[in-house]
Parts: C-alpha cells; structure tokens; sequence
C-alpha cells in the first residue's frame, strides 16, 4: 500500500516497469597499440612535463611507458584480436604505469645525487676515477633495480639489517615481526642477490 502511495497509484492499479541503471559500465575501446600511440603519446609527455619539469625527460618516459605495454606479459587484449589492446580508460591506464616508471626514476635520481654528494665530500685524492664513478653507479641502479623487485617487507629487513647494520632481532622489533620472518625474508633477499649477479 506505501508503494501506491508513493507513487501516487490507486490499490487496484499496477506498479509501472521502472528499470533503473545502478551501474552504467563504460564502453571498452580496443585499439590497435599504434592508434594508443598515435593518440595518447602527445598527452602522455605532457602529463609527464607537467611532473617532471624536463621534456627530455617526459619524453623518455613516454617511451619507457609504450615499451612496458609492449612487453607486458598479460597485457589486456580484445579476444580474438592479438595486439589490440581492450581499455576503458587509456589515459588511465598509460597514467598508471607512467606513474610508477616515475617514481623509480625519481628514486634512481635521489640515489645518483646521494652517490654524487657524497663524491664531492671526498678529499681530491680520494675520489674515484670518472670511469670508476660510472661502474659504481652503474653497480648502484643493479642494487636499487634489485631491491625494487623485492616484496616491500623482504625489501625493508634487507636494508634494515646490510645498510643500517641491525640484527634480526632489532629489525623483529621495528617492524613488528616474529624472528623466524625475519630470517625467511633475508633468505629470500639474499636468494635474490644470487640469481641476479653477474
């Protein structure tokens, strides 16, 4: 009876059919990754620049972001259509990845200008030849492309305990983890380093 009241309907009459829309999903466009490139790469350096202050920069991550796509082992294809990429939201999706290829690129940035200041300190005789300079910072962006790859708290009892010199049982305690977590994660840190030395 408050149904025909709210709608202002006699007891005897019908409710209308109403269909309400409580999700309209977004039409997917599949595009071939040229017309991806085509359309978006102006914008993506743009966003970049934006962020960046450096085109030369923007512009390499540009790339950096097409190349991910590329290489990506699932990348969300259209059925039936290989290389067709199936987005709803392509800028969305190419700021995404932008976004983190950013923020490894300002952490490598941050680690060059910490390597470089502290080369600056260093008495004249002290300081290691350009081409020693460009194997340890090429030995620097290995380290950082490795703990990257790391799951964060595999990553932070590795830093805690070779850069920072704790023991497992100091690092336990700062990050709240029983000791035997401790000792598996700095296994598997380590089982890293193996795999991806030289």
């Amino acid at each position: 009876m408050w149904v025909g009241i709210l709608f202002g309907l006699r007891k005897t009459s019908r409710l209308p059919a109403v269909t309400l829309p409580l999700f309209q999903p977004q039409p997917v466009s599949v595009l071939p990754l040229e017309t991806l490139y085509r359309d978006q790469h102006s914008w993506l350096c743009r966003w970049l620049d934006r962020r960046l202050h450096n085109a030369g920069d923007a512009a390499d991550l540009a790339q950096d972001t097409f190349m991910r796509i590329l290489q990506a082992p699932v990348a969300p294809t259209a059925p039936g259509r290989e290389g067709d990429l199936s987005l709803r939201a392509p800028r969305a999706y190419l700021a995404t990845i932008a976004r983190r290829l950013l923020i490894n690129h300002l952490r490598r940035q941050t680690l060059e200008q910490a390597y470089l200041e502290a080369l600056a300190a260093l008495p004249e005789d002290m300081a290691p030849s350009p081409e020693q300079q460009v194997i340890i910072l090429g030995a620097l962006r290995e380290i950082n492309a490795m703990l990257e790859s790391l799951p964060v708290k595999v990553r932070a009892v590795f830093v805690l305990s070779q850069v920072e010199g704790m023991t497992y049982a100091d690092i336990a305690a700062e990050l709240g983890i029983g000791l035997r977590s401790v000792k598996r994660y700095m296994a598997q840190a380590m089982t890293e380093c193996i795999l991806l030395a030289p």
